[in-house]
């Protein structure tokens, strides 16, 4: 899947469509998300608490 970076304020984001959140039972209100780079891949995982 190919997505677009969008410009969000003074940031850049991207929009993950609801059936990628469903398959890794991501509540977007809830959950929250953790952030890493591996080379040149950005790893986004759900936080566990």
């Amino acid at each position: 899947m190919i997505r677009k970076i969008i410009q969000i304020g003074n940031s850049w984001g991207v929009i993950i469509p609801l059936p990628i959140l469903d398959l890794l039972k991501i509540n977007p209100v809830m959950d929250k998300l953790e952030f890493s780079v591996e080379k040149d891949c950005i790893i986004v995982k759900k936080h566990k608490n």
